[in-house]
């Protein structure tokens, strides 16, 4: 629900700290001059720096913003407040203990507010000096120190704690456990910079240099790279921890865990049911709370569409608040592309679907204008570049909410990751018979089953090759050092990065030494490769290695918090609430996707990326057992319709305002200031990439060039050389 920055000086910042209580030095977002002319000469440097920073961020709270400085003149603490809970001034930021001792920046919202308050009012004694979800950081960090304070957070949040204490002189920089909020960080000299986005580093004093290697190696979508050197992502579920005695320590706090296939617990179907319907719903309640009014997003897919319905049927016979609304209204927001696109029919589906629900719901159809005006903004606030315009048709209905008043959306991210939604998924859900359905017909019939594993597999890269993705099928694939179906979960996550022909023969030269499979194995720890090749099923290898690479560092970025919060919208994820996941992570394979031959003759409208020819895909119901959850709260049409991913087109018209945009963005002088694309390249995809006859691919080199020039030139990136290759 805001941004935060924070500047800390590593080597003094525990050692030199004053003894006993920091002095509260605020420079108030009024700026004013006689608190100001208070500080001396470093905190003044400091107080401008940082407000400068969360200024740049802005769009994150733009409702009030404040800035803090300890008494050492060594910890900064910035924040811009996005005011959802408690609007009040009590809410503002940075917090500070009752003893002035611990101080706080908190991006995000803890959900469970009420129980976890009350705990700590009645069994801890802490006395509450607001309203505000973000202060039960300040409070739980107090109460049982990290990492267990973790333990009892619910919810997306980034935060910064510094605490002072003689006996304790510490930094923690802690991030949810599915990387909802983004954190990042960086080092200049003996100083740590923290913010939200690395936009927010520019006024401290940061000078972007490309990381050309993980550009090249893909590093940046996969582990804690950025496509900037030296600026790193704090993992999601971990923590930094700052010490004098153990310096700079990123720790996991959370990871996520599956069922073992050598041991299937023995359930029956409906309490599995059961089991995922209360969970969704009391996640979807708990995100209900907040002082300001709620949307919903409306997709036209089955999760969004379950949302909106759990959401009417809490608000209309439980009489739910929705946010700070008395009635039972429910407002909708949903995307559409022209009708000629072919990407259409989602739009169709949601319409009847909030018919059938009853809820308002307000519509953006996103031309091709609004692709080439919204692009540079939406990669800006992305910060990295994406293969998809789905990311600027995202930020272009981000605008919506605030249009009409609300602050706070529901969306259905993370059901795609939790219950197997993807195409990429049934090859792996084949690849190996469930042990929890011994007598299902695809453990009785194994040759059935990998009849239809070999199929699946070719289907999917028939897909990829249909919408411009790569295919490693002519590089020869590692023996794997994390199980079956490790190499072939690679090569998906693998399909959307760009071939060498588009970098500059400098770097094609080093791109040719580059293992890119092993980039991806090596983001995962040896315990987790431990357990992909002795305990977890296939299915769910490919499903953790989804989630930790491009859900954490792509679709919660440019198709979450940083679209949404470039419009001061603050993204709601019910499927991501960690007490649903857990549940689902344990479930066994065969509940996620279910076979049946019958499905491949009642699957309905293919849509854009689907074709006849996909049997063996179209014999596997994805998210089976969600299906059976929400039946209650979902249309039959969603019931029965397959998995549309949210794709915008990649064909657009000759001379129209998409290739005007890149004609202009992408000349010869920008191209070639980047310092590490191939100018020929991107010369012979202008060609290719336009037309009824267009490229897929030559039109994702442009989208991947775009987004690279507009950073270089809004950021001030410099161009890149050879010793950019970080190592």
């Amino acid at each position: 629900m805001c941004g935060i920055s924070a500047r800390i000086s590593l080597a003094p910042v525990i050692t030199n700290c004053h003894d006993g209580c920091a002095e509260d030095r605020r420079t108030p977002s009024d700026g004013n001059p006689n608190l100001t002319c208070q500080l001396g000469g470093t905190a003044k440097r400091l107080a401008t720096q940082l407000k400068a920073s969360v200024e740049i961020i802005a769009h994150r709270g733009p409702d009030d913003s404040d800035v803090w400085i300890s008494d050492n003149e060594e910890v900064g603490l910035a924040h811009c407040r996005l005011s959802i809970n408690d609007l009040s001034s009590a809410g503002r930021q940075p917090l500070h203990s009752s003893d002035n001792q611990i101080h706080a920046i908190v991006n995000g919202e803890i959900y469970d507010y009420d129980s976890i308050r009350r705990e700590c009012e009645t069994v801890h004694g802490y006395v509450f000096q607001s309203d505000s979800d973000s202060e039960l950081v300040l409070a739980l960090y107090k109460i049982y120190d990290a990492p267990e304070l973790f333990t009892h957070l619910r919810g997306e949040f980034a935060f910064v704690i510094y605490d002072s204490r003689q006996n304790s002189r510490r930094v923690i920089a802690g991030r949810d456990r599915y990387g909802i909020k983004p954190l990042v960080y960086t080092r200049l000299g003996s100083t740590l910079l923290v913010a939200s986005e690395a936009k927010a580093f520019l006024p401290m004093g940061w000078s972007p240099r490309w990381n050309v290697r993980a550009i090249a190696d893909a590093g940046w979508m996969l582990d804690d790279r950025t496509l900037f050197r030296g600026v790193r992502k704090v993992l999601p579920g971990h923590y930094l921890d700052i010490t004098e005695q153990g310096g700079l320590q990123q720790v996991k706090y959370w990871d996520a865990e599956y069922e073992d296939k050598t041991k299937p617990e023995s359930r029956s179907i409906d309490e599995m049911v059961i089991g995922v319907r209360e969970r969704l719903v009391e996640s979807i309640r708990l995100r209900l709370r907040a002082d300001v009014p709620i949307g919903v997003y409306l997709s036209g897919g089955i999760d969004s569409s379950a949302i909106a319905g759990i959401v009417t049927e809490l608000s209309r016979k439980e009489k739910v608040k929705i946010g700070n609304e008395e009635t039972a209204r429910v407002t909708c927001f949903s995307v559409a592309f022209p009708e000629t696109s072919g990407y259409d029919e989602s739009q169709d589906v949601a319409e009847r679907t909030a018919e059938w629900l009853g809820v308002k719901t307000i519509k953006k159809i996103i031309t091709e204008d609004t692709l080439a005006e919204d692009f540079e903004d939406a990669v800006f606030h992305c910060e990295h570049h994406h293969y998809d315009l789905n990311s600027v048709a995202k930020f272009a209905l981000s605008s919506l909410p605030r249009e009409h008043g609300i602050k706070v959306v529901l969306t259905g991210e993370g059901s795609d990751e939790h219950f197997a939604g993807y195409p990429c998924f049934p090859a792996e859900f084949l690849r190996e018979s469930d042990g929890a359905f011994p007598d299902c017909e695809l453990s009785l019939n194994g040759e059935l089953r990998e009849g239809l594993f070999r199929s699946a597999q070719q289907e999917m890269k028939g897909i990829w090759e249909r919408v411009g993705g790569t295919v490693l099928d002519e590089i020869p694939a590692p023996p794997s050092i994390a199980g079956a179906g490790a190499v072939d979960t690679c090569d998906n996550l693998l399909a959307w990065h760009p071939t060498a022909s588009l970098f500059a023969p400098w770097l094609q030269n080093r791109h040719a030494n580059i293992d890119h499979r092993m980039t991806v194995l090596n983001s995962h720890s040896s315990d987790v490769q431990n357990k992909m090749r002795s305990l977890w099923h296939p299915l769910h290898t490919s499903m953790y290695m989804w989630n930790k690479n491009v859900l954490a560092n792509v679709f919660l970025s440019c198709l979450g918090d940083r679209t949404e919060m470039a419009h001061s919208v603050e993204a709601r994820t019910p499927f991501l609430d960690h007490h649903l996941t857990e549940y689902i992570n344990r479930l066994p394979p065969s509940v996620k996707l279910r076979y049946s031959a019958e499905n491949a003759r009642t699957s309905g409208e293919l849509g854009p990326i689907w074709t006849k020819s996909s049997q063996a895909l179209q014999t596997i119901n994805e998210k089976w057992i969600l299906r059976q959850a929400v039946r209650p709260y979902i249309t039959d049409e969603l019931y029965k319709r397959k998995k549309h991913p949210f794709l915008a087109p990649t064909k657009w018209a000759q001379d129209g305002p998409l290739h005007r945009k890149f004609k202009g963005l992408l000349t010869q002088e920008a191209v070639e200031g980047l310092g590490f694309v191939d100018p020929e390249a991107i010369r012979k995809a202008m060609e290719t990439a336009w037309g009824e006859t267009a490229d897929p691919r030559a039109f994702r080199f442009l989208l991947y060039c775009g987004a690279w020039v507009t950073l270089s030139q809004r950021m001030g990136v410099a161009k890149a050389e050879e010793d950019d290759w970080e190592v």
